[in-house]
C-alpha cells in the first residue's frame, strides 16, 4: 500500500503559515490508497491559500469529480475540484477530512486547527440598551431580507480571482475581539473595521453576484452582501454610498460604494467580513499587510 503525501504548495501558504508552525502539531499521516497507480495519477487534495487557524478560512483544490467532508459535513466542490474550510473562533483540536474520490478511494487525515488569542474587554456601568417596538420591527424586517438574499448561492467559485484590501486605512478593529458588558459577555466582532474618511471609495474585496445591497439598515446602515460563490460571503457595512444592485456581477478591484458612518456606527469605517457556511471568519489572514494610505 502506497501513501499518499499531502501537497501544502505554494509560496503563500509557506508565508501565511510560518507562524502557526511552532504551535500547531505536524499534519496527520494520510490514509492508504490501493496501489502505485493510483497514486500516480491521483490528484492529491492540496491547500492553495489560507491558514489553517482559529478563524481561518483557507481554500483548497482536489481531483475533480470528487466528494469532500470536513468533520462528516459535505463541503462544496467545484467542477475543477476547488473547495473551501474553514474554522471557527473557538474550534478547539483539529478537524478530520475525508476526500472520496471519484472512483470510491477515500483520502483521510486530520487537519490540525491553529489557537490564537483575541483580545478582551470590559465596561461596566452602561444603560440598558433598549429597542423601541418601531425599532424591533425594522430589525425583523432586514433579518428576513438578509436571509432571502443567502438562500440562493452561486454555484461559480467567483473567490478564484483572488482577494485584496476593499479600502486602505487604519485597522481600527479586529476580528475576534470580545467586550463584556456590565459583566455580559457579548458577541465577538465579527470582522475587520478599516478607519478611512467619508467617502472614501470601497472596492470589491473579490470577484461575485450581489445579493443585497440597502442604504439604511439599523445596525449596518449600507451594506452590500457579495456571493463569492461555494458559501463564501463578504459583508460591506456602514457604506455612505451604495452603487451596485442585487443580481450584478462585480469583479475584484471594482468600486462599490464608499466608506460611511451609517448604521450603528461611531465614526467613518469599512466594517468587513468574510463569512463561510454563514459562520465569520477573520479576512486578515487571507491578505497581505495593509499599507498605509500615505504609502
Amino acid at each position: 500500500m502506497q501513501k499518499i503525501a499531502l501537497s501544502l504548495g505554494g509560496a503563500l501558504l509557506v508565508s501565511a503559515c510560518v507562524t502557526a508552525a511552532s504551535t500547531a502539531p505536524a499534519l496527520a499521516e494520510p490514509a492508504a490508497v490501493s496501489s502505485a497507480a493510483a497514486q500516480e495519477t491521483r490528484m492529491e487534495p492540496g491547500l492553495r491559500r489560507g491558514r489553517l487557524a482559529q478563524g481561518g478560512i483557507s481554500f483548497w483544490q482536489t481531483e475533480p469529480g470528487s466528494e469532500v467532508y470536513i468533520d462528516k459535513k459535505p463541503v462544496q466542490v467545484d467542477r475543477d475540484g476547488h473547495f473551501v474550510l474553514g474554522f471557527e473562533r473557538d474550534f478547539q483540536g483539529s478537524a478530520q477530512l475525508l476526500v472520496v474520490f471519484p472512483d470510491g478511494e477515500e483520502y483521510r487525515r486530520l487537519v490540525p486547527v491553529e489557537e490564537r488569542e483575541f483580545k478582551i474587554s470590559r465596561i461596566d456601568g452602561l444603560p440598558d440598551n433598549k429597542y423601541t417596538d418601531e425599532e424591533l420591527d425594522q430589525i425583523r424586517k432586514e433579518t428576513a431580507m438578509k436571509a432571502e438574499a443567502r438562500s440562493q448561492r452561486a454555484k461559480t467559485s467567483y473567490w478564484r480571482a483572488g482577494f485584496d484590501w476593499p479600502v486602505r486605512g487604519r485597522i481600527s478593529s479586529k476580528y475576534g475581539n470580545q467586550r463584556i458588558l456590565n459583566g455580559v459577555p457579548k458577541r465577538f466582532h465579527s470582522g475587520t473595521d478599516i478607519a478611512a474618511p467619508t467617502g472614501t471609495p470601497v472596492y470589491a474585496p473579490s470577484t461575485g453576484k450581489i445579493t443585497l445591497a440597502q442604504s439604511d439598515f439599523y445596525f449596518e446602515g449600507g451594506l452590500i452582501l457579495i456571493d463569492h460563490g461555494q458559501e463564501v460571503e463578504s459583508a460591506m457595512m456602514h457604506l455612505s454610498k451604495v452603487l451596485v444592485k442585487p443580481g450584478q456581477i462585480v469583479s475584484k478591484g471594482e468600486v462599490i460604494g464608499a466608506v460611511g458612518s451609517t448604521g450603528r456606527s461611531t465614526g467613518p469605517h469599512l466594517h468587513w467580513t468574510i463569512n463561510w457556511k454563514g459562520k465569520p471568519m477573520d479576512a486578515e489572514l487571507l491578505l497581505p499587510p495593509m499599507v498605509p494610505l500615505s504609502q
